[in-house]
């Protein structure tokens, strides 16, 4: 292993080491025993291993965008493992596998869980899971950006003006997304202690909504969110994770503006009081609006949580939101509001260039000032194909073991787009502890992909199979 994947994964080693040593802290401070031991073998063993990382002698090398990937990925499978430490030590008695699909749930920002009743737990082991979702949606992020060069420049100018980062200005950007990422952390915080939820249901939902995580407090929201004005606060909050990361920076400090910062934020912000619209003409069923929107919103930014009393008869609509997604730099999953906007305008073009001949089509867009290249366009199209490949590969694979095909095919979605089951999709009482080894080992597989940039996929692939 190179030194810079030594050093990468190193620091996210580090954090963890300092958020295990936050919850010995507040075991210590509340007397809360129980678990005590597990959140201190997770601290020694993250500490020695983000410290070692930078021992290793400096090895100037060339970083390849497949060692990029690379990095990505064995994140993915190494750090949840220590994550795991807390939840296979515990006094709950769960297997390997279990405390590995728990922990590989939190931090790809997932949410589903193997435990039956929230209420049973310590909650010191709650706080680990929101913590879980929140170094990993900050992993996901950092990831973007580690990325960002397979991205084309439409995407990319929503972040920036540089063609590709050197060292310095990618350390600049990270350290703006720590802040930023806290910052935001800390106002959803302090928003729903203004709402009168507790001080720790309202910390454990901060981790949550900003991760787009599922992990919640409570076995049902509703207890917490129980009026019709948390829930309209809830819903917005929820939408932090739905917009873009620098949004809110780029309205107060950005000194020169350009609309290439704001435009897929535009966009999304129009998409969004269309679907408000819709809903609300349509959907608004017995003049309860405010828990359609509160799913509405979920649905969006990918976080997946309902109210009991949620729609469930339009959860085939409400899985379209989740597959299109929010912003390309938040922590919402899915296959990008402004990918699928521009092949749809692509494909329009493209039948309208030969229905009328004489007329000339081109694929500049409004609010962007430079033409999406025909390049792009194929990127778009083959992160749709891919997901259509993957979901028809894990809804065919969960089938064969055991899960009827509607539950696969809705299961197969929301592990894609690392969405919770909730009663809007009709999947709130599904029981993952009673899965089977290979139906767990399937997700697992299949979360990291969800939160691997499709495109990604496709390199990995051109790399080692069409090596010619």
């Amino acid at each position: 292993m190179n030194r810079f994947i030594l050093n990468y994964l190193g620091v996210f080693f580090i954090l963890l080491s300092i958020l295990s040593f936050f919850n010995i802290i507040y075991s210590y401070y509340f007397n809360l025993y129980l678990n005590i031991d597990t959140y201190f073998y997770t601290f020694l063993i993250s500490a020695i291993i983000g410290c070692s990382s930078f021992l290793k002698k400096k090895n100037e090398i060339k970083i390849t965008i497949y060692s990029k990937i690379f990095t990505v990925i064995i994140g993915y499978l190494l750090i949840p493992l220590i994550i795991s430490i807390p939840y296979y030590f515990s006094i709950y008695n769960l297997s390997f596998l279990n405390s590995y699909f728990e922990s590989i749930s939190g931090f790809t920002s997932t949410g589903f869980t193997v435990f039956e009743n929230i209420k049973h737990l310590d909650q010191c082991l709650i706080i680990w899971r929101s913590t879980s979702q929140w170094i990993g949606g900050i992993y996901f992020l950092f990831s973007i950006l580690l990325l960002i060069d397979i991205f084309d420049n439409s995407l990319k100018k929503s972040l920036t003006n540089f063609i590709s980062f050197n060292y310095s200005e990618t350390f600049k950007q990270y350290l703006k997304i720590l802040l930023l990422y806290s910052a935001i952390t800390l106002f959803l915080f302090f928003v729903l202690k203004s709402i009168n939820l507790r001080t720790f249901d309202s910390f454990n939902i901060a981790m949550t909504i900003i991760s787009s995580g599922g992990f919640l407090p409570v076995n049902d929201i509703g207890n917490i969110v129980n009026s019709n004005f948390k829930e309209i606060i809830f819903s917005f909050l929820m939408l932090f994770s739905y917009f873009s990361l620098f949004l809110f920076y780029n309205i107060f400090f950005l000194k020169d503006k350009s609309l290439n910062f704001f435009a897929e934020d535009i966009y999304l912000l129009i998409y969004f009081i269309f679907l408000l619209i819709v809903f609300f003409i349509f959907f608004n069923f017995d003049y309860n609006f405010s828990s359609v929107l509160f799913s509405l919103t979920s649905s969006m930014s990918n976080i997946g949580i309902s109210l009991n009393n949620s729609p469930s008869n339009l959860w085939f609509i409400f899985l379209i939101i989740v597959i299109i997604g929010g912003s390309f730099f938040s922590t919402s999953s899915g296959i990008r509001l402004l990918k699928i906007y521009f092949l749809f305008r692509h494909s329009l073009n493209e039948i309208l260039s030969y229905s009328k001949p004489n007329y000339i089509y081109t694929n500049k867009f409004h609010l962007i000032d430079s033409n999406i290249e025909q390049k792009d366009i194929n990127k778009y199209f083959t992160s749709v194909l891919i997901f259509v490949v993957s979901l028809l590969t894990i809804t065919s694979l969960l089938s064969i073991f055991g899960i009827n095909f509607e539950k696969s095919f809705k299961l197969g979605i929301l592990t894609l787009m690392n969405t919770v089951n909730s009663s809007m999709y009709d999947l709130n009482n599904f029981d993952f502890l009673q899965l089977n080894s290979y139906s767990k080992l399937i997700m697992i597989i299949f979360m990291i992909i969800g939160r691997v940039e499709l495109l990604t996929i496709l390199i990995i692939v051109k790399k080692f199979i069409f090596k010619s």
